[in-house]
């Protein structure tokens, strides 16, 4: 490999297995040269993630649970007693009830909006206002989004209204901090089989859709998304910020389905 990242520190945010897209950005970091640590919520992932952490070379874990201040506090300083700086921020959190992930739109409740866009948006805020005086030397935050943020996608439901918000959040943040060399971009990946993904309605159903009619004839992989990600978060992205990279073999450029689905 290149080595795009040797000297770059990475904090990884929401690997929950090896199926994770934040795991396949994490691979790509690592083989790039990356140094890097993991964040998990609660014991039981920190269980999963510690053997993959370690297969990276990384024995930096922190806990920390994104809807309490003092549990950022807490894993923060942790984060910061090994390091005195960051460059790379990779946040790969999402959240909604399983259960308004079917069905319509508008019997979304009120308290999983704001627990959706708790979690899903505005994490990303706050754990960017924490990382930022650490990127002393400039740096780079990701964040994940998908594309029924700007068109509707059958069961996304209150998902889309937060990827929405969270796409927004990415702009106004780059323009905040820019000034101090940070860029901030977010990449929009095609269906993949994820936990998260699976979480959704119909599920099984997209997958083989797009992969049927995406002008490649495939869905994205976790290698894809992570060479993106690498890309952006290495030198060669310096001049790339509040952008929504999309990587889905195609399929966002179409209209309708190939003439042979249809």
């Amino acid at each position: 490999m290149a080595e795009l990242m040797t000297g770059k520190r990475a904090l990884i945010m929401g690997v929950a297995n090896d199926r994770s897209i934040a795991w396949g950005i994490a691979k790509a970091f690592a083989a790039e040269g990356a140094e890097l640590a993991f964040s998990y919520q609660g014991a039981a992932f920190g269980k999963r993630v510690e053997p993959l952490a370690a297969s990276l070379g990384s024995d930096i874990l922190v806990d920390m649970d994104v809807t309490d201040d003092a549990s950022l506090d807490a894993g923060f300083d942790a984060l910061w007693q090994r390091w005195d700086k960051i460059d790379v921020l990779v946040h790969a959190i999402a959240f909604s009830d399983k259960s308004e992930l079917t069905g319509r739109f508008v019997d979304t409740s009120r308290d999983n909006f704001k627990t959706s866009l708790d979690i899903s948006c505005y994490s990303f805020i706050e754990v960017a206002r924490r990382v930022a005086p650490k990127m002393t030397e400039g740096g780079t935050m990701l964040t994940l989004t998908y594309g029924g943020s700007n068109r509707v996608t059958p069961f996304y439901n209150v998902m889309g209204v937060a990827k929405a918000a969270l796409e927004a959040s990415v702009r106004y943040l780059a323009n905040d901090l820019g000034p101090d060399g940070i860029r901030v971009n977010a990449i929009s990946p095609g269906p993949m089989k994820t936990l998260a993904g699976a979480a959704i309605g119909g599920a099984r159903k997209t997958f083989r859709h797009t992969a049927a009619n995406a002008p490649l004839r495939h869905n994205v992989t976790l290698e894809a998304v992570g060479g993106t990600a690498a890309y952006l978060a290495s030198d060669y992205g310096n001049c790339t910020t509040g952008e929504i990279i999309t990587v889905d073999s195609g399929f966002h450029v179409l209209g309708m389905p190939q003439s042979d689905n249809l």
